[in-house]
């Protein structure tokens, strides 16, 4: 990600004090830091590359508050995270998942899950990834936020307690209560379904 020649502190200082050029080294250099979190954590009606400016904008803001205590990096990614964090509360309010959203491979993945753990298809593995982005959807930020660090990344506690903040403990009683809303929604869903 880093040419070796790029020095992060330096380039900070001078964007402190007014250098264009480096502000556009900045910009180069965390681009695709900022990108991949914002993929990770995209609301669903936010553009991408708006979500990215609205980063860039608080960094640039905020720069003066970087102390070089953590990699710049480090930084960054926490700025970015609370960003995708805001703007998933601002779309909380959003009507309840029904069995008619889903499409007919999404249906038959939710069948084939409640029948038993056969192996997908392609078009079923697919159409599962749409509905947990479905199901995620139903669950507010910080939720949402925990469960793809922790499941669809991987990430360990230590990882997330560094991007988010928060507490061990905090991390795994959310991740318990999330999944815990998970299960309540895909039950609410299979209820629809059966009336």
């Amino acid at each position: 990600m880093d040419e070796p020649s790029w020095d992060a502190r330096a380039c900070v200082e001078r964007v402190r004090q007014g250098d264009e050029a480096a502000a556009r080294d900045l910009v180069r250099h965390l681009y695709p830091v900022i990108l991949r979190i914002v993929r990770s954590h995209l609301p669903r009606r936010t553009a991408e590359e708006d979500l990215v400016q609205n980063v860039f904008m608080k960094v640039f803001a905020k720069l003066h508050q970087f102390s070089s205590a953590v990699p710049l990096e480090h930084w960054i990614s926490r700025i970015a995270v609370n960003t995708c964090i805001n703007e998933l509360q601002r779309e909380r309010v959003r009507p309840e998942l029904r069995w008619a959203d889903l499409s007919e491979e999404q249906e038959e993945v939710v069948r084939s899950l409640a029948a038993n753990e056969a192996d997908l298809t392609a078009a079923q593995s697919l159409a599962s990834r749409e509905l947990v982005e479905k199901l995620l959807d139903r669950l507010g930020p910080q939720d949402r936020l925990v469960v793809t660090l922790l499941h669809l990344e991987g990430r360990t506690l230590e990882e997330i307690r560094g991007l988010t903040g928060w507490s061990t403990t905090l991390v795994r009683v959310r991740a318990f209560r999330a999944r815990q809303k998970l299960r309540k929604h895909l039950r609410a869903l299979m209820e629809t379904k059966l009336k």
